[in-house]
């Protein structure tokens, strides 16, 4: 399947052709080069039974758990007063962003280290990250009065994720290599929890920690999500989250919530280094359950927001602007928004507003940042230019036959 294009010989045999790039996304490898987005982070499922038609529950799947991490953020804001929504917000913390790394690894198993594939890589999350992580320090400093210098090996705020995925990306041909990946993901973000010393460069105590939701997204297949879609399961999901919302409520008040961002190790929270794998073991159960339950309740047909769901990188990384103009300029501490009908219009509004940053237009606008094509930096693939040259002879010879 991953086996590089060969440069063309005296006699001139046909090449294998080109994989052009998907219109929307791409998603489970086909039986022979399945074809790839530009973007490594919107990207969606074309299972070979439907003929190569995009699967919208990825889709689906992907915009609304974007909608959660904006809405998350919004609360992280105003939870202080009230008990109600910081529960909520543990619940949500604790699978959204596993959910949106369980899929990007999923969608990172055709992935290796051909030549196009790492060109995407660059255009589609590094260039991102650098051009993000300058903009939002910028921000910081202009909107939010800091003097901090500009830094690209500490992510700040929302470009960790970038940051991680282009760590997990490249890691992904060992995974597919070696005999136990999912333990062995598991038992490397147990020891990072012990291991205070790690430090801030390029957030790497959550590359570690998130590690084995990737790791375990590359081994899935799609029966395995079709598991969680039936009905049974969306039914068996209600009881689940309405416990976990109930031990949310207890915890709040018992429980350190840094647990939920994986960012420190357990010294670094004040706990012994003994509760570090444990919390890694306990956290990842709660974390697969309930990422289950929400892939249960996601729709499998095609809906109003299926296609928003193409967008999600675009809303993920400019959504951190407004909810940082909003807490600089002091919104979110007026009264009304910490009363339970204010509580409720900013959760509308942070889901609104991520799902307008999702929408072609923003797209179009900020396709620059987010999916440039950045031909010129890149060599021209051997085997493309011989694709090319067969064509034109071909079509050199056809217009010699019909004269």
């Amino acid at each position: 399947m991953f086996a590089a294009a060969s440069s063309p010989g005296q006699s001139r045999n046909p090449l294998p052709p080109a994989s052009p790039p998907a219109e929307g996304g791409s998603g489970p490898p086909a039986p022979s080069h399945p074809p790839e987005r530009r973007s490594t982070a919107n990207r969606t499922d074309k299972r070979p039974d439907q003929g190569g038609q995009r699967d919208p529950f990825f889709d689906n799947a992907k915009y609304l758990a974007i909608v959660l991490v904006a809405m998350g953020h919004t609360w992280s804001a105003i939870m202080s007063d009230s008990r109600v929504v910081e529960s909520v917000y543990r619940v949500v913390y604790t699978f959204h962003m596993p959910a949106f790394i369980l899929v990007s690894g999923f969608f990172s198993r055709s992935f290796d280290m051909r030549p196009d594939r790492l060109k995407r890589l660059l255009t589609g999350v590094v260039v991102p990250y650098l051009v993000f992580e300058v903009a939002y320090s910028l921000f910081r400093n202009a909107v939010g009065g800091s003097d901090e210098d500009i830094t690209l090996l500490d992510p700040w705020y929302l470009t960790w994720f970038l940051a991680a995925l282009f760590v997990w990306r490249l890691t992904a041909p060992v995974w597919k290599v070696v005999r136990w990946p999912v333990p062995l993901a598991v038992a490397i973000a147990m020891l990072a929890t012990v291991t205070p010393g790690i430090g801030k460069d390029l957030d790497f105590q959550r590359v570690l920690q998130f590690l084995p939701y990737f790791v375990l997204g590359l081994c899935m297949k799609p029966e395995h999500f079709r598991l969680v879609r039936r009905r049974a399961a969306r039914i068996a999901a209600v009881p689940v989250f309405a416990f976990a919302l109930a031990f949310a409520w207890w915890s709040v008040p018992r429980m350190n919530g840094g647990w939920f961002y994986r960012q420190n190790s357990a010294q670094e929270l004040g706990a012994p280094w003994w509760c570090g794998p444990v919390m890694v073991l306990a956290m990842m159960g709660c974390t697969l359950l309930l990422t289950a339950c929400f892939f249960a309740w996601v729709p499998g047909r095609r809906t109003w927001f299926t296609a928003l769901g193409a967008g999600t990188l675009y809303g993920y990384l400019l959504h951190g602007f407004f909810v940082k103009l909003a807490g600089y300029r002091g919104w979110f501490d007026l009264p009304a928004v910490h009363r339970p009908l204010g509580e409720i219009a900013v959760t509308v509004v942070a889901a609104v507003a991520v799902t307008a940053l999702c929408t072609r237009p923003v797209q179009r606008v900020f396709r620059f940042a987010m999916e440039p094509k950045m031909e010129w930096a890149f060599k021209q693939d051997a085997a493309e230019l011989a694709r090319e040259r067969q064509k034109k002879e071909s079509e050199r010879e056809r217009e010699k036959v019909s004269a």
